[in-house]
């Protein structure tokens, strides 16, 4: 655990949500609300022991179903529901994945470099999920004095936040892989902000 000042300060968890169909595919998932695959709620159940250690100030939880089931499955009780941990808005390149995205310009593709490239439905850019991110760390932060913080959401989202704890731009999620089902701890050493943990089942 962090130490701020001599005392002891709670740690910010972040879980990516179980397996679904299009994480499993690679198909950009950010407005459609799909369901837990059944690999997906086992995952999640799989983290019921884990957590069932740990004491939660609080536990936010993105509306989407694959979030909040995961929570759930996890042994989670959300504490509230954050609009602010919803996935990026892939506009017009929901559902598709990164080789089609490729392909259809001619050249590779990265949501981290790219953005939605003009002349397709507009999404969202990294520069608005970092600002909406930034406010969730600023409520998290309030109540790491009381305890852990859990937020459960989406692969992105939670990259880019993670990037923004660390005091780095949004695109510096690109660093950040978080499969689906795991999850990381973000924390403190000699109260700075650090990544304690990565990846974790």
């Amino acid at each position: 655990m962090g130490e701020v000042l001599g005392g002891r300060v709670g740690e910010i968890i972040v879980l990516r949500h179980g397996q679904t169909e299009w994480s499993r595919s690679g198909q950009h998932t950010g407005v459609t609300d799909l369901p837990l695959l059944p690999e997906g709620e086992e995952q999640a159940q799989r983290l019921r022991a884990t957590f069932a250690q740990r004491s939660f100030a609080e536990v936010w939880v993105s509306p989407r179903q694959r979030a909040r089931r995961t929570a759930q499955l996890a042994g989670l009780t959300a504490t509230a529901v954050d609009d602010d941990l919803v996935e990026i808005d892939y506009g017009g390149y929901e559902g598709r994945t990164t080789a089609e995205i490729s392909a259809e310009l001619g050249r590779e593709w990265s949501v981290w470099r790219d953005g939605i490239v003009p002349g397709t439905t507009p999404g969202e850019t990294l520069a608005a999920v970092g600002a909406r991110v930034d406010r969730v760390l600023d409520r998290a932060r309030g109540h790491l004095a009381d305890g852990d913080v859990v937020l459960v959401a989406h692969g992105h989202v939670l990259r880019v936040l993670t990037a923004r704890w660390l005091g780095l731009e949004p695109q510096a999620g690109a660093l950040f892989a978080l499969p689906a089902g795991s999850y990381g701890v973000l924390g403190h050493e000699h109260a700075r902000p650090v990544l304690t943990g990565w990846g974790l089942h």
